[in-house]
């Protein structure tokens, strides 16, 4: 493929990741009450549901998403559920430091799985690849060398996003050192998570 249209793609892919939405509140969030333990499963099943979204877009499967319109709307519900229930532990989680720094540790393929329903449910993201897509991209030229050169490019980028904010939101949490910080933390991030859901669902 054209390596200007894949630097157009690269570009608006990293601008549009980017840009906080209900993953990024969700990893940012989980991050900061429950350290960096999951979170590369998470940030996992955040790239496979981009993928799948990619891949219906390139492959002509934009039908598919009208026709089980109604799956796509559950896993919505079902992603907006997984941002209450996250806000809801997070407001109610222990504010001691010694308990913080020790969360329960939780199992690497809930945390995927949870991820992918959240990404494929998430209209934004449903927005940039069957509306915006199109238009950066003639996809009925893709061949399979570029289907294969736009999924390298969506993870790269999409790890460098991802990866990036897990660091920052690390680094972030070492400043948590008494109970009010870490409150104040625990309760700021439930506050997102829950705007994110309602973000979710009435979109």
């Amino acid at each position: 493929m054209d390596l200007t249209r894949l630097l157009v793609f690269g570009a608006a892919l990293a601008v549009a990741a980017a840009s906080p939405g209900p993953t990024i509140t969700a990893l940012i969030t989980r991050v900061l009450v429950r350290g960096t333990s999951g979170a590369l499963a998470f940030m996992l099943g955040l790239s496979l549901g981009e993928l799948a979204w990619l891949s219906a877009a390139v492959l002509g499967l934009a039908y598919v998403a009208k026709t089980f319109a109604v799956a796509f709307m559950v896993l919505k519900y079902v992603g907006a559920a997984y941002l209450a229930y996250l806000a809801w532990r997070m407001w109610t989680a222990p504010t001691a430091p010694k308990e913080a720094a020790e969360p329960k540790a939780e199992h690497p393929a809930r945390l995927f799985f949870a991820a992918v329903s959240l990404t494929l449910g998430n209209p934004k993201i449903m927005v940039f690849y069957l509306a915006l897509l199109p238009n950066l991209i003639d996809l009925q030229a893709v061949t399979a060398l570029g289907f294969a050169e736009l999924i390298a490019i969506t993870f790269v980028v999409l790890t460098a996003i991802d990866g990036a904010y897990v660091l920052l939101a690390a680094r972030a949490r070492r400043f948590l050192k008494n109970a009010r910080a870490i409150k104040l933390v625990n309760r700021g991030s439930g506050a997102l998570l829950a705007g994110a859901a309602v973000a979710v669902v009435t979109r």
